[in-house]
């Protein structure tokens, strides 16, 4: 065998023994049985994946991609291996290259879930809405409903919704927007709000406004708070809460 032979096969071993799947660049390799194909005079013998992977399995590609590569260099079809590795729910984006004289290149791009959607699907922070086989690892994402091809409008206003919260250190758990255009949001102390279908912004920016003048222990008694009032909100507490007094709070130098 001369150098350039041995070279080759000593890089063809360690991409072998690259088999990491955790969150960084991965390489692997992988040896595909020749099967005795007449009139195939340059069969496949190997298939490159590279990636940086945290959800995707090796095996997830692996298996879709090997009943494909079992045919020649020339006969391979690129684009129906490129549409197959598409269609596994947690990839973003594919490129596949034939690589002289006997190898398939394939550079995969994983998705990034930025929240929940719906009950049983993930959405990226780009608005596209995808349904991996369990999602129970995600608990932690936000839950956002809404209607039917209007997500990335509907992850703007979250956006915004998460900010406005921030200022007074309370965290999105689950933002809703009905077909008639209400929204709901609960907080991650389960705190549900009612905005309604108008200024729902302003609302909401009033009734933080209000926490100022609230101790922390109320503020946590609140079990629904219901915006939909032109000046003001109600609010639902949880059993067994004291009684406040309103007026104590609001002239607070008279007592």
């Amino acid at each position: 065998m001369n150098k350039v032979g041995i070279k080759i096969l000593f890089s063809g071993l360690i991409l072998f023994g690259l088999l990491g799947f955790v969150g960084y660049e991965n390489v692997v390799k992988w040896r595909v049985k020749i099967l005795p194909i007449k009139g195939v005079s340059h069969p496949i013998k190997y298939v490159r994946i590279e990636g940086v992977f945290q959800y995707l399995s090796k095996n997830e590609v692996q298996s879709v991609v090997q009943p494909l590569v079992m045919t020649g260099f020339f006969e391979v079809d690129i684009n129906e291996i490129q549409s197959a590795v598409n269609l596994l729910p947690w990839v973003d984006s594919v490129t596949v290259k034939r690589i002289w004289p006997d190898a398939i290149d394939i550079k995969v791009y994983e998705r990034k879930p930025y929240a929940r959607w719906s009950e049983n699907s993930l959405v990226t922070e780009q608005g596209v809405i995808f349904k991996p086989i369990n999602i129970d690892a995600f608990k932690r994402l936000t839950l956002v409903t809404g209607p039917d091809q209007q997500q990335m409008k509907v992850l703007e206003i979250m956006k915004g919704i998460e900010i406005a919260l921030a200022d007074q250190s309370l965290v999105l758990a689950e933002f809703n927007i009905n077909n008639r255009g209400a929204w709901k949001i609960k907080l991650s102390s389960n705190l549900e709000i009612l905005l309604g279908r108008t200024e729902q912004l302003k609302k909401l920016q009033r009734y933080l406004k209000t926490l100022n003048v609230l101790k922390q222990e109320q503020i946590e008694q609140m079990a629904l708070v219901d915006l939909r009032y032109p000046n003001g909100y109600s609010v639902s507490w949880k059993s067994g809460t004291p009684e406040i007094d309103w007026n104590a709070l609001e002239n607070p130098n008279n007592y």
